[in-house]
């Protein structure tokens, strides 16, 4: 299809696919028939807009019912976190993900500071300096 996917990194698709399955969690929790409908598309779309090659049917919801089980699992788990530590769940929500974000942001610190290391070197992999 377009090279926009080229660009993408592993990285980055893993926190958008995290941050859906916390919308999701969400939405399981708010009880909200419209808020569980807007996350299903989100997860649609989500998907739709990282994959390079149309799925085929199967394929696409095999890949939404991962991301639902994924975002069941979040909600049972951070429903019971709040239970125990006696916080909210939206509370334990936002720290998933905020925690997503942060895993995308040291990511990117790492991968910054590898491609100054490799500035750094000469072809040989030795130090220049």
């Amino acid at each position: 299809m377009t090279d926009e996917h080229e660009a993408q990194r592993p990285e980055d698709d893993a926190a958008r696919l995290g941050l859906v399955v916390v919308g999701e969690a969400a939405a399981l929790h708010s009880g909200d028939e419209a808020a569980l409908d807007a996350s299903e598309q989100n997860i649609r779309d989500t998907v739709d807009e990282m994959i390079d090659e149309p799925l085929t049917a199967r394929q696409e919801q095999v890949v939404e019912r991962l991301a639902s089980a994924g975002g069941t699992l979040t909600a049972g788990l951070s429903g019971a976190l709040a239970a125990q530590t006696g916080r909210s769940v939206d509370d334990v929500l936002e720290g998933a993900a905020r925690s997503v974000v942060w895993q995308q942001r040291w990511a990117d610190q790492r991968e910054d500071a590898g491609g100054q290391q490799r500035d750094h070197q000469d072809d040989d992999g030795r130090d220049e300096g």
